[in-house]
């Protein structure tokens, strides 16, 4: 009985890790911008007025997850986050060592495809 109170506190703690879809990690990115505001003690007003988005564009950030990529990063540095939003691609991930053996091959192409040959 204990082992299958262990494996169901072990997959409630991964639920929180895994996102099924756009929306919800939407959601997350909206909540957690949310909570670092409040945690700086800054209102939704303030930080409109220090990031230049307009207030209603952080309402319906905060609310409904949907932004700007642009209104995103202005809101990320204005919170201190933007080293954060300029590194997100920074890291290749992998899934196969042979997809890494690509990555690492494919490090200094400038394209993600061939030039094609004129005939």
């Amino acid at each position: 009985m204990n082992n299958i109170s262990n494996s169901n506190n072990i997959l409630s703690i991964l639920d929180n890790f895994t996102f099924d879809n756009p929306d919800d990690i939407m959601m997350q990115v909206a909540e957690d911008f949310r909570k670092r505001r409040v945690e700086k003690n800054i209102t939704r007003q303030r930080v409109a007025e220090l990031s230049g988005v307009p207030l209603s564009t952080v309402a319906r950030f905060e609310q409904k997850g949907l932004i700007g990529f642009e209104s995103l990063i202005k809101l990320a540095m204005t919170l201190g986050y933007t080293s954060e939003i300029k590194n997100l691609f920074d890291t290749p991930k992998f899934n196969t060592m042979k997809e890494l053996d690509m990555i690492r091959k494919k490090s200094h192409n400038k394209r993600a495809y061939m030039k094609s040959k004129k005939q």
